[in-house]
């Protein structure tokens, strides 16, 4: 008997607590609505806010970028223009020499050369570094700008690493080789129109350095596009439009762009003239 009148007691105390938890689940509910009914946000709506920010948060912490300061990409001059201008002396002696360190990854040969000196490019040095970013597939050979150069020299500069070595992955491409990458590798983010079909771009990577870093030092210079590549372990370099990108992993191809914030730029001075 005095178990019967136990169990009643104890079954009394559940049957109490689960009128308690109805009531406070109608209160939460209630709550619930009345902040949605407050703030103007249907649960849909209120779902894609959380969505978008989580989307958000991931774009910005996809890098963090660290603040970095130098050397500046400035274009120099070929002789012929300097000599155009009436100058009596197109290659200056005690000028600043523009060294860059190489070695090709599929060629396995090196360079050492100073493709500039002050603000005048050597042309032979240049035609040396022509040859050695050659399509390897093909042997073709292509006439970078030497802008690309300059990229490569500040952001070696930046690095701290001017006695470096820049490994490279990939330089000049032939559209035939290009299309042979698209149809073959198409997971490897290879671009229809690429850079690498105009000698203006270069994809490297220079040992010691984290990837990351390296294509934070390529941001920081905001001389064109940068692209990055975690998985396959190198960051692409070229010398058209400002805009960044990165490929694989789970991002796949995420352009994030100052060319986005360009065109808005574009398009509102067209509405406003």
């Amino acid at each position: 008997m005095p178990n019967l009148i136990r169990d009643l007691h104890f079954a009394k105390i559940l049957k109490g607590q689960g009128v308690w938890m109805r009531i406070l689940s109608v209160r939460s509910f209630a709550v619930m609505a009345a902040a949605l009914v407050v703030f103007g946000v249907s649960g849909s709506s209120w779902a894609r806010t959380v969505k978008s920010r989580v989307q958000a948060g991931l774009k910005s912490s996809m890098h963090l970028k660290t603040p970095m300061r130098g050397e500046d990409v400035v274009p120099g001059v070929m002789p012929a223009e300097i000599a155009a201008s009436g100058s009596t002396t197109p290659v200056p002696k005690d000028g600043k020499p523009y060294e860059l360190r190489m070695t090709n990854l599929h060629t396995g040969e090196n360079l050492d050369i100073v493709y500039r000196i002050g603000n005048t490019y050597l042309p032979e040095a240049l035609e040396k570094l022509n040859y050695f970013l050659r399509d390897h597939n093909t042997q073709d050979v292509s006439n970078y700008d030497p802008k690309e150069f300059d990229v490569l020299h500040a952001m070696m500069a930046r690095l701290g690493k001017l006695n470096g070595v820049i490994e490279i992955v990939c330089g000049y491409r032939t559209s035939e080789t290009n299309a042979a990458l698209r149809q073959n590798s198409p997971q490897t983010g290879v671009a229809e129109h690429s850079q690498h079909m105009e000698g203006h771009a270069i994809d490297l990577r220079v040992p010691g350095v984290p990837t990351a870093r390296l294509r934070d030092a390529a941001l920081s210079l905001q001389a064109g596009g940068v692209g990055y590549y975690p998985v396959s372990q190198f960051v692409h370099v070229d010398v058209g439009p400002v805009r960044e990108w990165v490929f694989g992993s789970k991002q796949r191809r995420t352009i994030v762009a100052q060319t986005r914030r360009a065109r808005s730029s574009r398009n509102l001075a067209v509405a406003g003239q």
